[in-house]
């Protein structure tokens, strides 16, 4: 009996606990849906934080506006930024559509290398443009152990120098070889191994060494933050391997890397990329988390990184979309920040100019559509720039078809005298410019009055004139 009555009585307290747990259960469910209900409710009008937003309205021109719909408001950085249009001029398209492909200019030649064709077809050859005849010509193969993508690469006018890269299609992963190419003699070479694989790293010659830094690692996702050079000559290495040197303040692939008036820029680029699907036997892309930047970082004579201001609009994609002209650095094309709503990859189809003398960033044109990974030469004050991948249209920036096509448009730059003087005879100036002639630097602009008395002005004691824009 006794043992009866335990029983019962254990069995209502069950009973209760029981009870009491789903009491508690349904009212923490009743809590999350009115939460969830709330916060999809405070959702619908989507605002992305930032110190520059701009209301997305119904117009052709507009990058987002058949995602974003009426009175949805969107950071700068997924519309179009205003610029003024430009004449381009369609030239003959390349043997094949590239994608994520590398050019090199030398003269009036534009060698363009590898590059996917398709998500599942790669090149494994080099296609020359020459800029004097606007013709497509000659076609040589690449070494059979040579990347086919996601390139770092540099010249010195005669020979190129080829850094790691991913080989293969899809999302396989980087390689750490590297290669040199003589450009007269069409013969290769190879280079000392880097010391890890690398994909889509930043690549430049500086002071007599070859320079490889950031840039993704073996999983092409992961930032790499290291910087190594080796001492290179007539293409050929001075050294066996390579040395550490500074690291980059922020890593990732797809940036554009200069040398300008012995200073290395490194401008753009992002954090992680599509990494190949897990036990995937063809290593087939799958979508990570990408964190796209226009950071801009200098190196100088004190080998310390400085950061200067940043792009107009997060850019990335940009490797070989720069040229320099007028000591300015213009970039064509690229992507940007993810769409918020639609999740999907935004392109750019801005033309950027970086001039180094005020380092200032200004949108100097637009290009024939949005589209990354554009290939670039300048030739005969004409920008040109071919392959890549574009938008669906002009009311969508997410990216489509691959392109091999070649376009072109005179390049017309704001021009502004940089003069450093000694000794200059300002009797006759105005005394704006007489203030601005003891600062011994300044700018101005040709077409002013103060200019064509400064001409005059001006004897054998000048330093320097250089054309600038």
């Amino acid at each position: 009996m006794v043992r009866a009555s335990s029983v019962k009585v254990g069995s209502a307290k069950l009973v209760v606990i029981c009870v009491g747990l789903l009491g508690f259960a349904l009212v923490a469910n009743f809590l999350w849906l009115s939460s969830s209900a709330s916060s999809s409710s405070s959702s619908s009008h989507f605002i992305v934080p930032t110190t520059t937003n701009i209301t997305i309205a119904k117009h052709n021109n507009d990058a987002a506006s058949s995602f974003g719909g009426e009175g949805r408001v969107l950071a700068a950085a997924y519309a179009d930024l205003p610029a003024p249009q430009l004449k381009w001029q369609k030239m003959a398209s390349a043997p094949v559509p590239r994608l994520d492909g590398a050019a090199i200019q030398i003269n009036d030649l534009l060698f363009v290398f590898a590059g996917y064709g398709t998500i599942d077809l790669v090149h494994s050859h080099v296609d020359v443009y020459n800029f004097t005849t606007n013709t497509w010509g000659e076609s040589f193969a690449m070494p059979k152990e040579m990347a086919h993508s996601h390139l770092g690469m540099v010249t010195d006018g005669r020979y190129i120098y080829i850094v790691t890269g991913q080989y293969g299609p899809q999302c396989r992963g980087p390689t750490a070889h590297t290669f040199v190419l003589d450009t007269k003699t069409r013969k290769w070479r190879d280079m000392p191994p880097l010391p890890v694989p690398r994909y889509a790293p930043a690549t430049q010659l500086w002071r007599g060494r070859l320079h490889v830094m950031g840039g993704s690692k073996e999983n092409r996702h992961t930032p790499g933050l290291e910087h190594w050079s080796l001492a290179v000559k007539d293409g050929k290495p001075l050294e066996k391997e390579w040395r550490s040197e500074i690291p980059i303040p922020r890593g990732g692939p797809h940036r554009s890397c200069v040398v300008v008036d012995d200073r290395l820029y490194v401008i753009g680029g992002q954090e992680g990329d599509f990494m190949a699907k897990p036990g995937s036997p063809i290593f087939k892309c799958s979508r990570r988390l990408e964190v796209v930047y226009g950071d801009v970082y200098m190196l100088d004579d004190e080998m310390k990184w400085k950061t200067l201001p940043s792009m107009p609009k997060p850019n990335s994609h940009i490797e070989f979309a720069w040229v320099v002209v007028n000591n300015s650095i213009v970039i064509s094309g690229g992507t940007t920040e993810k769409h918020p709503v639609t999740k999907k990859m935004v392109l750019n189809g801005e033309v950027f100019q970086f001039n180094l003398n005020t380092l200032k960033w200004s949108v100097i044109g637009k290009l024939p559509f949005r589209v990354k990974t554009t290939l670039v030469g300048f030739w005969n004050g004409y920008l040109y720039f071919t392959s890549g991948q574009r938008d669906k249209g002009p009311d969508d920036p997410s990216p489509k078809k691959v392109i091999g096509e070649m376009y072109r448009t005179k390049l017309k730059l704001n021009i502004l005298l940089h003069i450093r003087l000694h000794h200059v005879h300002i009797a006759s100036l105005a005394p704006k410019l007489k203030h601005k002639l003891h600062k011994k630097e300044f700018s101005i602009k040709p077409e002013s009055r103060g200019f064509s008395r400064l001409k005059k002005t001006i004897h054998h004691s000048t330093e320097h004139i250089q054309k600038t824009p």
